[in-house]
């Protein structure tokens, strides 16, 4: 394959401007392609106010934001965004059928030898590719949002990926200054979802049979084991206490543990209420305007943190 140098990045939205900024920054050219005009502009607004953000934090420069800004082309045309790239990833919204339009459409436009990456944060990349021709160039890059700021890409290997194309994602992820992993079986929600999803469901067990309240169950984790978590994995941490002890304790605790394969009935009826969290101010919890915007600052603040060391 020849040397990667475009980069076209489907999806301007919550992702798509985000991914296409962490190639920009590292010097790639890249075409940014969406539904409108509108949501174009504010895609590079966004990139600028991130960017610049960063650099008064002290990661990066702000001499160096407009020439990033200048290296993303948008367009609305997925054709014309596509001409020239040799990876491209798709950031649309998770919706399998028009994720598989996207793919056929993009198989046909694209060389063979051009890589395609779905952005997916659970979908299966088998079926996402599922109308296209040539399989062994299609795979997973789930970044994590905010994507300029958090380090991890899980690289998934769907039913006929390529290895070539798995090393070559992960070279390139590595280059622009990401944390690639190796995911290798193309299930629903991959690694990290899966692990997030297991700690949700339990969390909202908890406050559902009235164990705690949502804001205990939160300070229980970002009091307790949470503070280790950023250098002491799970894994690492029973075999730093001992798989004996690990196993004595899954011996009595995992039958009480929330197991059921349905969504919890309380967040159902949190849903049916129309208490969405956030964007209604009630959730779990009540929340103002400025707590809400409080809290989306203290995650950026602390994520620019760690950025910087």
């Amino acid at each position: 394959m020849s040397k990667i140098e475009n980069i076209a990045v489907i999806g301007a939205g919550l992702m798509g401007h985000g991914i296409a900024q962490i190639f920009a920054v590292q010097g790639y050219s890249v075409s940014l392609v969406d539904l409108n005009d509108e949501l174009l502009s504010k895609a590079l607004q966004d990139v600028r106010s991130n960017l610049t953000l960063m650099a008064q934090k002290g990661i990066g420069h702000l001499d160096d934001i407009e020439p990033a800004i200048a290296r993303i082309k948008t367009t609305v045309d997925l054709s014309e965004a596509a001409a020239g790239a040799q990876f491209v990833v798709e950031a649309v919204n998770e919706d399998l059928g028009l994720k598989q339009e996207i793919f056929k459409n993009l198989d046909a436009i694209c060389p063979k030898e051009v890589i395609l990456a779905t952005n997916t944060s659970v979908i299966s990349i088998t079926e996402i590719a599922e109308k296209a021709k040539i399989g062994e160039r299609i795979l997973g890059t789930h970044f994590w949002n905010p994507p300029y700021l958090i380090p991890l890409v899980e690289v998934i290997r769907g039913q006929d990926t390529s290895t070539e194309a798995v090393d070559t994602t992960f070279e390139l992820l590595k280059g622009v200054g990401k944390h690639p992993v190796r995911v290798n079986k193309d299930v629903p929600g991959f690694v990290g979802n899966r692990l997030q999803h297991a700690l949700w469901r339990e969390a909202i067990s908890i406050v559902e049979r009235g164990i705690a309240d949502p804001a205990t169950v939160d300070e229980c984790i970002r009091f307790g084991f949470g503070l280790r978590l950023p250098v002491l994995g799970p894994l690492e941490t029973a075999d730093m206490v001992g798989t004996d002890l690990t196993l004595a304790i899954h011996d009595y605790i995992l039958k009480y543990i929330e197991s059921s394969p349905e969504p919890s009935p309380l967040l159902k009826k949190k849903v049916e209420k129309g208490d969405l969290g956030f964007k209604t101010g009630r959730g779990f919890q009540e929340w103002s305007s400025e707590e809400a915007q409080r809290s989306r600052t203290r995650l950026k603040e602390y994520l620019l943190k760690v950025t910087r060391k």
